[in-house]
């Protein structure tokens, strides 16, 4: 992993973190799976200090539909046999949260979004409360022309052998924190897109926005990172 200097010169550790959901109401539909790891700084390059990932008991009225189980590979009696409870998950999160940490994440506002509404019925939503935020995704709207899922990134940053987009949360994970490196090799730029999300203008923000991170409409042009737009 690249040493991510410029990160560090201002956080003591990196969370990257991942959810998978029933769906994609952040009001209605639950998490089933959330995986983070912990980036600390090392000698020469940066380093994974911890790893974390749990499948989530569904709520009593909670359903998981055919085509997640499809996509996922979990099932109900996944959750039901080895799912933790969403209070338990809370509890996890802050701690995984705590300190002096930036908060990473590919399309972080979906997952965060999620979380807000996990951390506001099961936990404390100031778990959330002055954490800086990096959407990677938004990086890579910058990098790279359309399609933008974490497939593609992986892909155009000849990453296919080493790590794989499997809609299980760990191994996202550990893609993005791959990406993210590569990124950082290619262009140490990612400090100046924290708290800066790009939305596609044709669709505008789903959902309600997070108080503290900018959004702006983003369209593809290399010459002209979304930073240096007003």
């Amino acid at each position: 992993m690249s040493d991510l200097r410029n990160l560090f010169l201002k956080y003591d550790r990196l969370v990257v973190f991942d959810t998978e959901t029933t769906g994609l109401n952040f009001e209605r539909d639950e998490i089933i799976e959330f995986a983070a790891v912990v980036i600390e700084p090392g000698e020469d390059e940066a380093q994974i200090a911890e790893q974390y990932d749990e499948l989530v008991a569904l709520s009593p009225v909670g359903h998981l539909p055919r085509e997640i189980v499809e996509l996922t590979g979990i099932t109900p009696e996944d959750l039901e046999q080895r799912g933790i409870r969403k209070d338990k998950l809370c509890q996890d999160i802050a701690r995984l949260f705590a300190g002096n940490t930036l908060l990473i994440a590919y399309n972080a506002h979906f997952d965060l979004s999620f979380l807000y509404y996990l951390l506001f019925g099961f936990g404390d939503v100031e778990v959330l409360k002055g954490k800086d935020k990096l959407d990677l995704l938004t990086v890579y709207k910058d990098r790279r022309s359309y399609p933008h899922k974490l497939a593609h990134a992986i892909k155009a940053y000849d990453l296919e052998d080493l790590v794989v987009n499997s809609h299980r949360a760990i191994a996202d994970v550990l893609a993005t924190c791959a990406v993210m490196a590569a990124m950082y090799r290619e262009k140490c730029d990612l400090d100046s897109y924290i708290n800066l999300f790009g939305y596609n203008p044709k669709y505008g923000v789903s959902g309600k926005r997070i108080s503290s991170v900018t959004y702006k409409p983003q369209r593809f042009d290399p010459w002209f990172p979304l930073y240096k737009t007003k």
